[in-house]
């Protein structure tokens, strides 16, 4: 069984922000928890670098495309060890064997009588790439994702034959009811066939992009030159080698909505015509946003994610961005927001609860300043509440319900420290009597905290290694967790995980 997911390849006519960092940390978590189980992933992320809108921002800062691409594209390979992303190819559609690989299909879809040629008049946004019709406009004829009058352009072009696959399509939605999640986006999708109009393909007002092979006077329009990556980058990520029969078609690309009709439309009726398996999923999810508004560079409201790193780490940034906005909804996020969930849940629940059940396994049951972690009787209940997270949690990051598999290990985050707060570890230490009860809590709360290690690790990599260290567990071990695992461990005096912000602001 395999696993390759996608995330959408970002387009460089300017630096990475937040909003590309939480696909492409979706999408790592994804890939991890998949290896996790046994099942062997590949993971794609890129850069879309063609269009005039990319050729006008070379321009502006008095670079040639070329060299403009390279520089930006360098800044979003350079976010991915940053966030701890463990991506398997990066491709960039300057790359040659992808514009070989494009010309390629395109051939193969003009072979069958898909695309032809044709005059078109309309309403352009170049911010969105695409044209829209009177009906989709704001007042004044701006564009309805940013909020800008957009031209009139007329051109003769090449066009795809989108309108003879409505059926086909028609019938693939209803036949895959589970194809697009979350379900209202499916149904958003499937109400855009009804409006079906052949798709102009290429452009021969611009020169920066991918020539079309049989008219040396156009290059493809954006879109077929971008949507293919997904199938191009499989024959020449690694070398010598074409990974497509292992992999193809992709398990579930990873979205955000305002490029829905892109890939809910035009892609599965691409693939349809170049003879290629359409993917299994799209997930599609909402905005980040700041101050009621969708962020983006073109919105002039984009958060970088870089000084935030630079100042917290990557697995901070990771767990907030899951744990604050439910993934596949719009959600508000800020600096404030930030530092709210990383004080209350880093700090408090999860950070002093790993700090003082450690500290007191070695206070309690330490000899020179080294605890073995006790045996936990059978009928635990905190093993049952364990046990239960789990799959409960595995059956969540499965359905891709990243935030809610978040929020099942935060509920026995919180009943762990309930659990010493109701057990008091430091009264049981007090009466000689009480020695068994107090070995079994401190062994329950040691096997817990392994336990959110384990179900934290796709999220949180470095962080889940460091937690279970503190309870004596290898990364190795880690990774095949039961209950039980940490009997016999030897436990010393931990260091703190997550220092407080208000402290560090002090």
């Amino acid at each position: 069984m395999t696993f390759y997911v996608t995330t959408p390849i970002y387009y460089v006519n300017s630096s990475p922000h937040l909003g590309h960092a939480y696909t492409t940390i979706a999408a790592d978590v994804m890939t991890r928890f998949q290896r996790l189980v046994g099942t062997e992933a590949f993971y794609l992320t890129g850069t879309d670098e063609h269009g005039s809108k990319i050729a006008e921002a070379a321009e502006a800062a008095g670079e040639d495309p070329q060299a403009f691409t390279d520089r930006i594209s360098q800044r979003f390979r350079d976010l991915l060890p940053l966030l701890d992303v463990e991506n398997d190819f990066f491709i960039r559609t300057t790359d040659a064997p992808h514009k070989a690989f494009v010309q390629q299909v395109a051939q193969r879809m003009y072979d069958k009588g898909d695309i032809y040629k044709d005059t078109y008049s309309g309403w352009y946004c170049t911010a969105c790439e695409r044209y829209y019709n009177d009906g989709e406009l704001l007042e004044g004829n701006a564009c309805p994702i940013h909020k800008r009058p957009v031209e009139h352009m007329e051109e003769t072009n090449w066009f795809f034959r989108l309108s003879a696959y409505k059926e086909r399509l028609i019938a693939h939605f209803d036949a895959n009811p589970e194809w697009i999640v979350p379900r209202a986006k499916f149904n958003e999708a499937r109400g855009l066939i009804d409006q079906l109009e052949d798709l102009s393909i290429s452009r021969s007002s611009i020169t920066w992009g991918v020539d079309v092979p049989w008219d040396d006077s156009q290059v493809f329009y954006v879109w077929i030159d971008a949507l293919f990556n997904y199938a191009s980058a499989l024959t020449y990520a690694v070398e010598g080698e074409d990974l497509s029969a292992k992999f193809w078609p992709p398990t579930v690309q990873v979205l955000a909505k305002d490029i829905l009709k892109f890939h809910s439309v035009y892609w599965p009726a691409f693939l349809m015509s170049a003879d290629l398996a359409l993917p299994e999923q799209l997930f599609i999810h909402g905005y980040l946003t700041v101050g009621g508004d969708k962020m983006g560079k073109s919105m002039g409201n984009a958060l970088d994610p870089f000084p935030i790193i630079e100042q917290h780490g990557p697995d901070p940034l990771r767990f907030y961005v899951l744990r604050e906005v439910q993934f596949g909804s719009d959600g508000a996020v800020s600096q404030e927001g930030f530092e709210r969930r990383y004080d209350t849940e880093l700090a408090n629940d999860l950070g002093n609860l790993v700090s003082r059940s450690a500290s007191m396994l070695v206070k309690y049951l330490g000899v020179d300043g080294v605890a073995k972690v006790p045996a936990v009787p059978a009928d635990s209940a905190v093993r049952a509440s364990a046990e239960a997270t789990i799959a409960t949690w595995r059956a969540q990051m499965t359905e891709l319900d990243l935030s809610g598999a978040l929020e099942t290990v935060w509920v026995f985050v919180r009943e762990l420290n309930k659990h010493v707060e109701d057990r008091a570890p430091w009264a049981l230490a007090k009466d000689e009597a009480n020695a068994e009860l107090l070995a079994t809590t401190l062994g329950e709360l040691a096997e817990g905290i392994v336990t959110v290690a384990h179900a934290l690790s796709p999220v949180m990599p470095s962080t889940s290694v460091k937690v279970a260290a503190m309870i004596g567990v290898d990364a190795g071990a880690l990774q095949q967790w039961s209950w039980g695992i940490a009997e016999g461990r030897d436990v010393t005096k931990p260091s703190p995980l997550f220092p407080r912000l208000e402290t560090a602001k002090a």
